[in-house]
């Protein structure tokens, strides 16, 4: 693609890489093909080379964003599907970011938009401050016919039925490996997560001990994320340094051979810390917490989880997007299910987004509603026992248009290697003998 930025505008370092972004793609459209929303849309503009070509215009003419722009821009997934199909290398993800850095600093959005994205990251990324705000919206779901605008709705539908309390384990500690030591990795525990399902968290800490690893729990905050994607620059960077110093100074005074993430999103966003803080004073922490980034099935890959017989379970594996598109891991959860004797399945247009995408079903819930519908019924299709996936925002996604039970991996990895019945599948009858090793 021909670029027509000026010699001043390349002096700035987003520019210049985005420039470069620009140059590398060819309009050959096999994007399209594996885009959601132009899945559901049908419109080139709701397209990454649509998207390209609106980006390219705005910034190269150093524009006010429009409200068409902003619109087809705003419906952007981020789950990153372009990047595995095309082949001409596109980093659409870092195009992308730095449009929405640039339409946050330019454009000025509706009322009612920028509170419920002034309410999002405000309490989305505070664990404390998020379990009060499920309370409330539990509290107001009965109401929920008398709220007009959908995105409230989304926001009410939210709540999970049951708040669980604070997890103990989430607090800064040790967690001693049993066994011979393999490993010394830390645990990024989330914001979100750590209000919305407490087993996840517990679960890993206990998988990873019970194979050799030693896991350190530092005092830490949002990744940085959910604000990253709404283009709030100064907020992503404000939260993620503190998990920056904290996991540099850990790996600076004891050691660490991984920074063990357990939801996919949050893993791409770390894994890009070396490029976010490019040019700050952070920079090299940054890097060397992007380099120790691993996400769970990666760490537990290298630990030798025992290879047990036939479960008798039946489980549909749901590839979240920020996993096999955000940082290619394909087949590590799927391998480690079926090593421990889970029958997989794979539903149908597996690389398709369910519509979870962050804060994407809050803020675009008539889209995601679509893609949610549709990731459903491929599941559905396969009549399975559970549903796995490797992130949290797929799990609440999908979780709350279907009844079979949905999981995290490592809850299904966790329970055949020792650990306790996954609380989804609690009250339901056992779907084969899971063998206890002691």
């Amino acid at each position: 693609m021909q670029t027509h930025f000026t010699e001043t505008q390349l002096l700035d370092p987003q520019i210049k890489r985005t420039n470069d972004i620009l140059r590398s793609c060819i309009h050959c459209g096999f994007c399209t093909a594996t885009c959601p929303t132009y899945q559901v849309l049908g419109d080139e503009l709701d397209s990454p080379r649509g998207r390209i070509y609106l980006i390219k215009d705005m910034l190269e003419n150093q524009r006010t964003p429009d409200e068409k722009t902003v619109k087809h821009i705003d419906r952007c997934l981020s789950c990153l599907a372009c990047m595995t199909t095309c082949p001409s290398g596109v980093n659409y993800m870092h195009l992308v970011d730095h449009a929405r850095a640039y339409i946050e600093q330019t454009y000025k959005r509706s009322w009612s938009d920028r509170v419920l994205r002034w309410v999002l990251a405000r309490i989305l990324p505070y664990p404390n401050r998020f379990r009060l705000a499920l309370l409330g919206a539990k509290i107001a779901r009965p109401f929920r016919h008398l709220v007009p605008d959908p995105r409230l709705k989304a926001m009410l539908d939210m709540a999970p039925k049951q708040i669980p309390a604070p997890s103990p384990n989430d607090d800064a500690q040790i967690f001693p490996a049993q066994g011979q030591l393999k490993l010394r990795v830390a645990l990024m525990t989330g914001c979100a997560q750590r209000a919305l399902n407490t087993d996840i968290n517990d679960a890993t800490i206990r998988l990873l001990t019970r194979h050799g690893a030693e896991v350190v729990v530092l005092k830490q905050g949002c990744c940085g994320a959910l604000t990253h994607h709404m283009g709030k620059v100064d907020e992503s960077h404000r939260t993620a340094a503190v998990n920056i110093e904290a996991f540099a100074a850990e790996d600076a005074a004891r050691g660490l051979d991984a920074v063990v993430i357990n939801t996919s999103g949050c893993g791409t966003t770390v894994k890009d810390y070396g490029h976010m803080f490019e040019g700050d004073p952070l920079e090299g922490k940054a890097a060397r917490v992007a380099q120790l980034a691993r996400d769970v099935s990666e760490v537990l890959m290298e630990l030798d989880l025992p290879k047990l017989p036939d479960q008798g379970l039946r489980v549909a594996y749901h590839a979240a997007c920020s996993l096999q598109h955000g940082q290619q891991i394909k087949t590590f959860p799927k391998d480690l299910l079926r090593r421990v004797g889970y029958k997989v399945l794979e539903p149908e247009n597996s690389h398709l987004c369910c519509g979870s995408a962050g804060t994407y079903n809050l803020i675009q819930p008539e889209i995601s509603g679509q893609l949610k519908a549709r990731k459903i019924e491929t599941l559905e299709a396969k009549t399975p026992d559970a549903i796995s996936a490797g992130n949290l925002g797929c799990m609440m996604q999908i979780g709350s248009g279907t009844d079979i039970p949905i999981m995290h991996t490592v809850e299904l990895l966790d329970w055949a290697t020792g650990g306790p019945k996954p609380r989804a599948l609690s009250g339901q009858p056992a779907a084969g003998q899971v063998p206890i090793l002691r």
